[in-house]
């Protein structure tokens, strides 16, 4: 799977576009990170795998962002997520 952080890849044109695809890190207190150490490999690793699941050989224009926070109504506590998003493409020449 090739990942690129902009809209090109480098060696390889896209044929098509696939779609939008997100996923998203455990939710966290807002005011602080992810609890998991590794949750930039985890979130690529979901990312990729959706990818996968529909064929696509690369994702262009990765991102990361902060999702909208959300009130725990128990605690008071608010979360929020890291999601990373993407677009699956297929290339002229799956390389």
């Amino acid at each position: 799977m090739r990942i690129s952080f902009t809209g090109t890849l480098e060696g390889g044109r896209v044929l098509y576009n696939i779609g939008k695809i997100e996923a998203a890190s455990a939710w966290h207190p807002e005011n602080s990170e992810p609890l998991q150490p590794n949750w930039r490999e985890f979130i690529m690793r979901e990312l990729i795998r959706t990818a996968e699941d529909i064929d696509a050989d690369a994702i262009i224009e990765v991102d990361y962002q902060n999702d909208w926070a959300v009130r725990n109504d128990e605690t008071g506590v608010k979360f929020k997520r890291v999601v990373a998003t993407g677009i699956a493409v297929k290339l002229s020449c799956a390389a």
